[in-house]
C-alpha cells in the first residue's frame, strides 16, 4: 500500500510526492527500499502496489522494476479495508483459473517504514507466509517495544516473545489496543507481552475473503463481483484508476482493515519481527534513524549555524540557491525547498498538518 497525501513531511512531501517517494533514510526512496527488501522472497511479477490515481504515474516512473500493470490506483479514497478488498479481487482475477483461492497467499506490506536488517525482514516474511499457507489464520507482525511509544497501536499476547532476536516465533493475538497515553504505554513496556503493531498483514486469499464476508460484509460481499469485473483486465497498464469497479467502490465505508477485520477475525496470530523497525511518521522520527553531528544536529544542504543543537536543518533548494542560517536554536526543525520554508519546535511537528490544512483551506494548493 503506497497512498498518502503528503502532509506529515511537508514541505518536502507534496500531493504528488508523498513520504514513500522521499529519500528520508538514505539516498534511495522509501518505496524503493521497501521493494528491495521483499525481492529475496517475492519476484517482481508477483509484487503489486496500490496507490491513488494522482500517484499512479509518478510511482510507475519511480519504480521501473515492476511491470506497470502491477501498479494500481483505487478509484476513491476509502481507507485500508476497501483497498485490500480491491487488491484481493484483482489478484484472484489475475491468477485464476490457474490457482485456486486456497493456493494464493498474500503479504500486505507498507511503503514507508525503517526496517533493518533486510535479511531479518525477509526471514520474518517467509516464515509468516509459510504459516498462513498451512493454517486458516490471519497474521500480522509485532515489534518488541524499545520505549513507551504513544504513537503506535499495540498487540497483546498471552506470553512474552523470546528475547533471542533471530528465533522465529508466532503466537495467538489476545487483543489489539489503540494508541495509548504515556502512562499506559509505560505499563505495556514493563509488562512485556505488548507489541507494537507494524501494520503488515498475511493471509491466504480464501481465508481473507471468507473473513471479510463474515465480519465486514459491506465490503467483503462485493469482492467476488469486483473479481469478475477484473477478469481480462489485469495485464493492462491502465492510465486511470479501477473505473470498472468505481460504482461498487464508491459505496464502500471509510474503514481501516484494523477496525473492519483484524479486531474481529477468527484465529489471528502475530509473528515476532526479526528486525529493527520504526514507523517514520513525522520530522522528529528522523532523530532515530539518521546520524547526528557532535551538537546533536541532523544537517542536509548548505547551512551556516551558530549555537544550534539537537535540531534538524534540511535545505533542499535547487543548485544551492539558498543558504540556511540559524542562531541560538535548540530542538528545532527547519526545512527549506525552492518554494516553502518550515520552522517548527521539534516537539510540535505533529502540528505540521495544521499548516497544510490552512494552506488548503486558503486555496493555495500550488504549495501542496
Amino acid at each position: 500500500m503506497a497512498g498518502g497525501s503528503g502532509e506529515r513531511f511537508w514541505p518536502l512531501s507534496r500531493k504528488r510526492k508523498p513520504k514513500q517517494l522521499l529519500s528520508l533514510e538514505s539516498d534511495k526512496m522509501m518505496l524503493e527500499q521497501s521493494l528491495n527488501r521483499i525481492l529475496p522472497v517475492i519476484p517482481p511479477d508477483d509484487i503489486f502496489i496500490i496507490t491513488s490515481e494522482l500517484l499512479l504515474e509518478p510511482i510507475r516512473a519511480a519504480i521501473p522494476l515492476l511491470p506497470p500493470e502491477n501498479i494500481l490506483a483505487e478509484p476513491f479514497k476509502r481507507n485500508t479495508a476497501p483497498c485490500l478488498a480491491l487488491a484481493a479481487s484483482f489478484i484472484e482475477a489475475k491468477y485464476s483459473p490457474e490457482y485456486k483461492r486456497e493456493e494464493i497467499s498474500i503479504a500486505v506490506l507498507t511503503a514507508d517504514q525503517s526496517i533493518k536488517p533486510d535479511e531479518g525482514f525477509a526471514e520474518t516474511i517467509a516464515t509468516t507466509l509459510e504459516f498462513v499457507e498451512k493454517n486458516s489464520a490471519i497474521a500480522t507482525i509485532g515489534i518488541i517495544p524499545s520505549r513507551p511509544e504513544t504513537g503506535y497501536g499495540y498487540i497483546e499476547i498471552n506470553e512474552r516473545f523470546s528475547t533471542e532476536k533471530n528465533k522465529p516465533e508466532i503466537l495467538p493475538v489476545v487483543k489489539f489496543h489503540e494508541k495509548p497515553e504515556l502512562p499506559l504505554a509505560s505499563q505495556y513496556l514493563e509488562a512485556g507481552n505488548y507489541l507494537w503493531n507494524s501494520g503488515m498483514f498475511f493471509w491466504r486469499l480464501d481465508v481473507f475473503i471468507e473473513q471479510m464476508k463474515k465480519h465486514l460484509p459491506a465490503v467483503g460481499s462485493k469482492i467476488d463481483e469486483m473479481s469478475k469485473l477484473s477478469v481480462g483486465k489485469t495485464n493492462i497498464a491502465h492510465k486511470n484508476a479501477f473505473n470498472y469497479v468505481a460504482d461498487i467502490f464508491e459505496k464502500f465505508p471509510d474503514i481501516s482493515i484494523d477496525f473492519g477485520l483484524m479486531e474481529k477475525a477468527d484465529n489471528v496470530v502475530v509473528a515476532k519481527a526479526l528486525f529493527d523497525w520504526d514507523d517514520i511518521g513525522s520530522w522528529d522520527s528522523l532523530d532515530r534513524i539518521k546520524k547526528k553531528n557532535k551538537n546533536g544536529n541532523i544537517i542536509e544542504g548548505i547551512t551556516s549555524l551558530h549555537d544550534v543543537a539537537n535540531s534538524t536543518i534540511i535545505n533542499q533548494s535547487t543548485d544551492n540557491k539558498i543558504i540556511v542560517a540559524g542562531i541560538g536554536l535548540n530542538n528545532f526543525v527547519i526545512v527549506v525547498t525552492d518554494d516553502a520554508v518550515l520552522v517548527c519546535p521539534k516537539d510540535r511537528v505533529q502540528e505540521v498538518k495544521q499548516c497544510v490544512k490552512q494552506i488548503r483551506e486558503s486555496d493555495n494548493d500550488k504549495w501542496l
